[in-house]
């Protein structure tokens, strides 16, 4: 009579189970598209504090339901990566997690707002950063469209999420973004060996200009006042002629 034969562990089997079942996808739909700048020639589409976006027009239409909310995800360059979807509509992060955690969420829009048909005599943008009154406004939500506090760079994509806030579908990552920065009084050089051929042209001849202007009021001025002081003499027949 041989050895009685061992039963595998319970744990053992649920273990292969495990492996071997297969887990519902959990990852989120990608969208093939980059939100980029609005192209065309467009005066201000980025600013010190704004940028100018293409609108997803008929790019979500085939993933998202009626009641679906299309997000724009805005993120410092260096911070796009550590981003982490929202699971439910109060994780959603607000402009002050930008200074923070590096990027939060804004401009909430339905599908009804990003119709296929473009707008006939106007170019569809979303503007990031166009509300400068919205965090002063206490009836405003939190994820309103402030002014972006610095140059940059940043990463904007696009999430779709369910009326729970629940994660659906998302765009790919933009490329980086700077927005236009002045210069200081300090850094501007004025020193004229800088400048072309042509300034220093021009500004010869204004200065020509100017000189022989100058000159000519002068010797105006000159034959004026001596006419006033040195009055013309009498002729000497007039002078004989007034004794007669």
């Amino acid at each position: 009579m041989g050895l009685p034969q061992r039963q595998p562990h319970s744990w053992l089997l649920c273990l292969l189970v495990a492996l071997v079942w297969p887990q519902p996808c959990t990852s989120l739909e990608l969208i093939p598209y980059t939100p980029q700048i609005t192209p065309g020639d467009l005066e201000g589409k980025v600013t010190a504090t704004t940028f100018s976006l293409e609108q997803p027009r008929c790019v979500l239409d085939g993933h998202a339901r009626a009641a679906d909310t299309v997000w724009l995800v805005v993120a410092f360059s260096n911070a796009s990566r550590d981003f982490q979807n929202p699971k439910t509509l109060a994780e959603i992060p607000a402009f002050p997690q930008l200074l923070t955690d590096g990027h939060y969420m804004t401009l909430p829009l339905s599908l009804d707002q990003l119709p296929c048909e473009d707008p006939v005599g106007d170019i569809p943008v979303l503007r990031v950063g166009n509300d400068p009154d919205c965090l002063a406004d206490l009836h405003q939500p939190s994820y309103c469209n402030t002014p972006l506090p610095g140059p940059g760079p940043y990463r904007v994509k696009f999430l779709l999420m369910d009326p729970e806030g629940s994660p659906q579908a998302e765009t790919r990552w933009s490329g980086p973004i700077t927005l236009h920065q002045g210069k200081s009084p300090g850094s501007i050089d004025t020193w004229p060996g800088r400048r072309s051929g042509d300034m220093i042209v021009i500004t010869s001849i204004l200065s020509s200009l100017a000189g022989l202007l100058l000159l000519a009021f002068l010797a105006a001025s000159t034959v004026r006042f001596s006419s006033l002081w040195w009055p013309e003499e009498v002729p000497e027949q007039l002078r004989i002629g007034s004794f007669m």
